[in-house]
């Protein structure tokens, strides 16, 4: 059986796109089985609807609190029963009632290479830095802000005319290939996570 993969989604949905695709191979060993949204009208959303896969969509503002969304987010994806929930731009964090019953299980990227950059800024601190080379990050989500243990990186180099938005470009397709790649072996392979380390492979 393919592993069970929801995908929570605040935008144009591309490395949502990417998934969607990549499970169209019944080889790649996991399917997508709903996308969820913290806003409505997304492409995300309209992606997800096209490719026949169930959506959802919980606005914080329609909650009480924001430990009543984190609670209700925490409800409705384990509705689908995921083996893997991937954060694929998903732009709200996580909180205590997701990771007790999701914790361990839940992937995102990070447009640098962790712990470099954490935070909104990635590309652009990077820059800022004066690093001549960056990336992106895969990593397992925990209560920090892109500080939980690392699955996956890809390194972009840094060229000498680059602004924030070509060089952010470059990394969110080479982010692309890397969560792709790496959802797909955690789905065949299985995965442990040791301390800080993630090892593939059962």
């Amino acid at each position: 059986m393919p592993a069970r993969l929801v995908v929570l989604v605040s935008g144009s949905g591309t490395n949502l796109q990417a998934l969607l695709d990549a499970a169209a191979d019944p080889g790649y060993g996991a399917e997508v089985v709903a996308v969820g949204a913290d806003r409505p009208g997304i492409e995300g959303l309209a992606r997800a609807e096209r490719a026949g896969v169930p959506t959802f969509v919980l606005r914080v503002a329609d909650c009480e609190s924001r430990a009543a969304w984190d609670a209700e987010l925490s409800r409705l994806v384990a509705e689908h029963e995921p083996d893997l929930v991937v954060l694929a731009g998903f732009m709200k964090l996580v909180g205590e009632s997701f990771l007790a019953r999701h914790g361990g299980r839940v992937v995102n990227t990070h447009p640098a290479l962790s712990p470099s950059f954490p935070g909104m800024h990635g590309p652009a601190d990077a820059l800022a830095y004066g690093v001549k080379v960056t990336g992106a990050t895969l990593f397992v989500v925990d209560a920090g802000v892109d500080t939980g243990q690392i699955v996956a990186q890809t390194t972009v180099p840094v060229e000498d005319d680059d602004d924030v938005d070509t060089l952010h470009e470059r990394i969110k397709v080479a982010e692309r290939t890397m969560l792709v790649e790496s959802v797909g072996r955690m789905a065949r392979e299985g995965f442990t996570v040791d301390g800080r380390r993630v090892r593939l492979g059962r």
